[in-house]
């Protein structure tokens, strides 16, 4: 079992690092479309390496596989990009300027 809890430790590390990475991103970064790299890159893998963690953690401490984990990591990676998509067409609607981040400045 302690091969299992360094396994676990280990993806916990990573996702804690990523999402660190990603939310330091989302309020460093100047303007709307490279924020929007931050929660949709680092911060869905760093999420995304926790709920393996926990699927890993539960599959060996209950019987059989955690299928809540599976759906929850599953659907974060489908998501994600489609949500940033959205977001990215919502603000080229709006005319959000690359180097100002508000509708109609020049």
């Amino acid at each position: 079992m302690l091969i299992v809890e360094i396994i676990v430790s280990f993806f916990l590390l990573l996702g804690a690092f990523f999402a660190l990475a990603g939310s330091i991103g989302l309020y460093r970064l100047k303007d709307f479309f490279t924020r929007l790299h931050g929660p949709t890159k680092a911060t869905t893998l760093g999420v995304g390496s926790m709920a393996v963690a926990s699927a890993i953690y539960f599959s060996f401490h209950l019987e059989g596989i955690s299928l809540h984990e599976v759906l929850i990591t599953f659907f974060l990676f489908v998501t994600a990009p489609i949500s940033a998509h959205f977001l990215a067409k919502a603000a080229r609607h709006q005319r959000i300027h690359e180097d100002k981040g508000h509708p109609d400045s020049d």
